[in-house]
Order: structure tokens, then sequence, then C-alpha cells
């Protein structure tokens, strides 16, 4: 079956072939659309429709046996739903007369249309984003929280080295003054020794006078 024997087919049902060819080709243009930016398009019961990414490799030519290296590429990818692996496989029997109902929507998944799908789509991508950017910013935070916090460590260690060095150098100080008073001392007690010589001399020339 091509497009044209599809359009034919649900001609009948839609209310003329003009409308039926219009519906397909929206249907078509929603699904190609979605799966190029990367969306996935979901029919329950059906089938997915997505966009698969396929790395570089390396092929063999079927004609030559050559070995080529094939370029990164994205693909389409088709993956049927249960419900029509079921009517295929034939676990299940199609209807001879009316739609085929492979399954039966979830209630509010048809409400607001194709376009509601993606804007939804759209909106879970800028919430992934924003929420992605506020951990950046949260991670640029707590680092910049532990750089200053390991400077405030730092500090209280130099303030205590230069308390040391203060410490040891008045100690030094003192030191240096404690030796330096005993020699004042000594020299302090010499001085009435020569106060006594002096009486002496006095006393001898008294009684020197005196004979």
């Amino acid at each position: 079956m091509n497009k044209a024997q599809l359009v034919e087919a649900i001609a009948d049902k839609v209310g003329g072939r003009q409308q039926a060819a219009e519906a397909v080709d929206h249907v078509l243009d929603a699904i190609v659309r979605a799966v190029v930016s990367g969306e996935r398009v979901s029919v329950t019961g059906f089938g997915s429709f997505e966009k698969v990414d396929r790395p570089a490799r390396y092929a063999r030519n079927p004609q030559t046996g050559e070995r080529v290296r094939v370029k990164k590429t994205s693909v389409p990818r088709f993956r049927a739903g249960q419900g029509f692996k079921d009517l295929v496989s034939g676990s299940k029997k199609l209807p001879r007369g009316g739609e085929v109902s492979v399954k039966k929507a979830p209630k509010g998944s048809l409400t607001g249309g194709a376009s509601a799908t993606v804007k939804k789509a759209a909106a879970k991508k800028t919430t992934a984003k924003k929420a992605a950017a506020k951990k950046t910013t949260a991670k640029k935070t707590t680092a910049k929280k532990a750089a200053t916090k390991t400077a405030a460590k730092k500090t209280p260690a130099t303030k205590a080295a230069a308390k040391t060095s203060a410490t040891a150098k008045t100690t030094a100080a003192k030191k240096t003054t404690a030796k330096n008073a005993p020699a004042k001392k000594a020299t302090a007690k010499k001085a009435p020794a020569k106060k006594s010589t002096a009486r002496k001399t006095t006393a001898k020339k008294t009684t020197a006078r005196k004979k």
C-alpha cells in the first residue's frame, strides 16, 4: 500500500479524498518534524517513532568486500507496539468490520492535540536546561565558599605564629635584662667598701694628730 492507496482507504471514513489526503499529510508531517527535532512520537498500541544516533564505524562493501569507513549519522527508528505485534503474529484476530483498535488511549492523552504534546516536550526540555544551569551555579558558589573557608582557616594560623614570635622576643628581652641586673647589683655593693676605706684613713689622721 502506498500513500495514494492509504488515502483511498480512509477517504470514506474521513469525508472525502481531499480531506483524507490532508489528514495523512498532516499526520506524517507532525511525525517527521517531531523525530527530526529529537522527540519520540509514541502511539499507544501502534508503536513509536524516534531518532537514533549511530557512531562512526567500519562496514564492508557487499559487492567488492572492501572495508569502508561510515561517518556518524542519525536515523529514524520505528518500534511496533504490543497490540500491533499481537495482531501481526496472530495471537489476536482482526475485527471483520469497523476500525482496528490495538489499544485504547488513556484518558487525557488526546486532549490538546499534537501541538500540545510538542509544547509539553519543549517545556520539559527548557526546565531540564534550567535545572542544569542551577546545578552549575550551585557548584560554583560552593567552590567559592570552600575557598573562602580555607583562607579563613589560614589567617588564624598566621596570627598564632605572629603571637608565638612576639612572645619569644619578649622572653628573650627579659632574659637579657635579668642577666644585666646582677652586674649592677654587684657594682652597687662595691661602692660601700670605698666608704669604709675612707673612714679608716680619717681614723689614721685623727690618731696622728693626737700624738
